[in-house]
């Protein structure tokens, strides 16, 4: 340390060698935990890579995506929301970035949140005719009604989801029930799950709603179908996504985006640990697969964050700086 300090005065050592820690402390940095799996997940890795990695002060606060969007465009905090499903606010939320107010850092989910009907991975491999809506409904016999009744099921959203509208409208705009389905709308969420779970138990088709990233889709290959048409957005906001619709067409799931968001400030200031976020985005299978080992394990989203951190440093890496990740893996060792 003596020589080091001697060749800095000397200015033989540039001063980014000797300090690697200083030259990229971020201070204070506040991070929105939301309320849902994927993000409190996505919310403890950045903390833990911020703290450990780059000398930053993180904490998580809560948050949820409405008051978390307003507090950070009327008052600056939280710095960083790592998962806003921004849909919900799309209007605002563009005028916001456009007015340098917020900053997309980049997208969480690199195929974004996605929503549709799926079949099992099993049915689809021995059935690789079915790859759409309209291939699955000619086959009411592969997916049939739990209770032991003549006639497939379609399965759709609990009670007070935006999506129990829209698969009721996409079930009939379909024919569905021509074709010898019945709708079985789920009640809660569990049940929705179960329904999926007591299928593969029973090596039974099922035909219906799901979205990802789930729990649920990293316990069990699940193969997402073609809805043969483009998304109409005007259809979508005028009939699909409006309930008692009087006519309802065919029509395609809208993939949501999924964006890291922070405050201008924060992206302005943090330098090195704003660039690790834009640089850092994650697949659905990746997530599926970490939130199916936290609930198999009762873990929390912090041993879980952990967990993702030792066993995907070929993911990890990619998003840091190589003295960051140095630092990681010695905090990791310890920890």
């Amino acid at each position: 340390m003596k020589t080091t300090i001697a060749l800095l005065l000397l200015g033989l050592v540039p001063l980014s060698v000797s300090l690697p820690a200083a030259a990229e402390d971020c201070g204070d940095v506040t991070i929105a935990q939301m309320r849902w799996q994927s993000a409190d997940l996505l919310a403890n890795i950045d903390q833990i890579i911020l703290s450990q990695g780059y000398g930053c002060n993180a904490t998580l606060v809560p948050g949820d995506t409405l008051p978390t969007f307003t507090t950070m465009l009327e008052g600056g905090k939280p710095d960083v929301a790592p998962e806003m499903w921004i849909n919900a606010v799309r209007d605002r939320f563009d005028a916001a970035v456009a007015d340098d107010a917020l900053q997309i850092a980049a997208q969480s989910l690199s195929d974004g949140g996605v929503e549709g009907w799926w079949i099992p991975g099993f049915i689809a491999e021995a059935h690789p005719e079915i790859k759409s809506i309209a291939d699955a409904l000619e086959r009411p016999d592969l997916f049939p009604a739990p209770d032991g009744r003549n006639r497939g099921a379609v399965h759709g959203c609990p009670s007070g989801w935006s999506c129990r509208i829209s698969t009721a409208n996409l079930f009939e705009a379909y024919g569905a029930a021509k074709s010898g389905f019945d709708l079985i709308q789920a009640e809660t969420p569990d049940e929705l799950a179960d329904s999926i779970a007591e299928a593969h138990e029973n090596n039974r088709g099922w035909l219906g709603y799901y979205w990802a990233p789930t729990a649920t889709l990293g316990r069990y290959e699940m193969v997402r179908l073609d809805f043969g048409v483009p998304h109409d957005k005007t259809e979508w906001d005028t009939c699909t996504a409006v309930r008692d619709c009087p006519d309802p067409k065919p029509n395609a799931w809208p993939k949501s985006k999924v964006y890291t968001v922070t405050t201008d400030a924060f992206r302005r200031s943090a330098g090195a640990a704003y660039r690790y976020l834009a640089n850092r985005s994650w697949s659905n299978r990746t997530v599926n697969g970490l939130m199916a080992w936290a609930n198999d394990n009762q873990a929390s989203a912090r041993d879980a964050a952990l967990y993702f951190l030792r066993t995907n440093e070929e993911i990890w890496t990619d998003w840091v700086t190589p003295e960051a990740a140095d630092r990681l893996r010695q905090f990791l060792a310890n920890a």
